[in-house]
């Protein structure tokens, strides 16, 4: 384990504070690690540190801020079986899944290496009017300043790494909150970038409460937010900092349309993997299934005998497909949704049962869109199915919500996929696999209620940037 996993991170340095928490297992409530919380003079100290040091850091050479990132990457590579079992107790995710989060990592520091050595300007000329004269701009990024990362429990390392590695490439400190329920990886973290070149006080990791987050997103000399978590606390954020820059990654209730020319044996596969892989607490995960009537049976049938396969237990052991919900208030909430959608009429075809600290994998059909487990972001094991008969009826329920974050599609129909992906109301568009899947260098976001700004290295260095024009007048052209 780390060998700082009693402290926190500080403008470089390892602190311990009085005040202390325990980071608990999901899975059996065992004491992961005790931490310090950090007092408000550490979070002074680290916002103070992150506006100083700016002034060096965005002078940084390119081939210094790559060397960093690369050799994060490098490490994260040479511990990955460390950060999997790390990632896998504190936050309950099945080792499976926690390895392929920190291979993730490993890449997500690789590609911010490579975006931030392929950085690069624009040249424009200017003499496309006789009034303009003979000029000619030179386009260029420039990092916004400090940026403050907000990062939820169910990613503790990717996620922090999809803040931290773009603003190392640009040039910009970075101030971590992590989620206090899951810090550990943020905190790994920490610990590699402090054996990089980098100026010391470029980054913090303050694993302190969600009460803060107003406190330190309010706060100017921060020029720049990126957040992952609940679109209600997102939206509050922006309301109390409008004028700051951000990039909010909120919620979402997937939806995934199967039509009658699919594979339905791959759908099914692809459905059972896309809402249970992290027991439903990804803002991707699948809730919403559309089937076409003429092979709706079918596709349930095979749906339903995949997801029984699934295996829920204990995250360590490497045959566990899903693994606990991340406490007793997400358990309390899904088997309360999942109980008055049952009561108003909602058939069960699998699951529905709730064995602590696990929500059994579940298939509910007959749902109604005002059901909570339709409408809102049930954020555990949980989808719904249904039907419809034209596939313009099946775009628009998909768009029959409030977030619009990724969607999926499965058919062989390339005309249905352009006007998908025409119409449907989301960042990003699936075919012939569900919402679930995100390559690290694509662009990643949502509209609606799902947020705003995108992540994905080059766009989220984009995000963390701002644009600067010089102007060359009455040069030979």
């Amino acid at each position: 384990m780390m060998a700082a996993m009693d402290k926190y991170l500080v403008a470089g340095e390892w602190r311990s504070g009085s005040d202390t928490f325990e980071v608990k297992s999901p899975y059996d409530g065992s004491v992961v690690a005790t931490l310090p919380t950090p007092t408000d003079q550490d979070i002074e100290d680290a916002i103070e540190a992150a506006h100083r040091v700016f002034a060096e850091s965005r002078l940084l050479p390119i081939y210094k801020r790559a060397a960093a990132l690369m050799h994060i990457s490098t490490r994260l590579e040479e511990r990955k079986e460390e950060v999997a079992e790390l990632i896998a107790r504190e936050g309950g995710k099945p080792l499976k899944w926690a390895r392929v989060e920190a291979a993730r990592a490993v890449s997500t520091f690789r590609w911010a290496a490579e975006e931030c050595r392929r950085a690069e300007g624009e040249i424009m000329r200017f003499d496309t009017e006789e009034s303009l004269g003979s000029r000619m701009g030179l386009v260029r990024r420039f990092p916004r300043g400090p940026v403050l990362a907000i990062s939820p429990f169910n990613f503790p390392v990717n996620l922090v790494a999809h803040k931290v590695a773009p603003a190392l490439a640009v040039g910009a400190p970075v101030v971590v909150k992590p989620a206090t329920k899951t810090p550990l990886g943020a905190l790994l973290l920490g610990e590699l970038f402090l054996e990089t070149e980098l100026p010391k006080e470029m980054m913090s990791v303050l694993p302190v409460g969600g009460s803060e987050s107003a406190k330190l997103v309010e706060d100017d000399r921060f020029a720049k937010l990126s957040f992952t978590g609940s679109s209600e606390v997102g939206w509050q954020l922006r309301r109390a900092a409008p004028k700051k820059a951000m990039t909010l990654e909120l919620g979402g209730n997937a939806g995934v349309i199967v039509h009658s020319d699919a594979d339905l044996s791959l759908a099914a596969k692809r459905v059972a993997f896309g809402g249970y892989y992290q027991a439903g607490q990804s803002c991707i995960a699948v809730q919403r299934v559309l089937v076409h009537e003429e092979v709706a049976s079918e596709f349930n049938e095979l749906l339903v005998a995949e997801v029984e396969k699934l295996k829920t237990g204990d995250p360590l052991d490497e045959s566990t497909d899903v693994g606990p919900v991340i406490d007793r208030g997400a358990l309390d909430r899904v088997s309360a949704w999942v109980d008055e959608a049952v009561q108003a009429g909602a058939e069960v075809l699998t699951g529905a049962k709730r064995e602590d600290p696990f929500y059994l994998p579940t298939v509910l059909s007959n749902t109604e869109a005002s059901m909570k487990v339709r409408c809102e972001e049930i954020f555990g094991p949980v989808i719904t199915v249904g039907t419809y008969g034209k596939f313009e009826d099946a775009i628009g329920e998909v768009n029959n919500s409030k977030y619009g974050l990724q969607a999926g599609i499965f058919t062989s129909d390339v005309d249905r996929l352009w006007l998908a992906w025409r119409d449907i109301e989301v960042g990003g568009l699936i075919a012939n696999d569900v919402s679930a899947f995100r390559a690290d260098q694509m662009p990643y976001g949502g509209s609606k209620e799902s947020g705003s700004g995108r992540e994905g290295l080059r766009w989220a260095m984009e995000e963390m940037t701002e644009t600067r024009v010089l102007v060359l007048s009455n040069i030979p052209l």
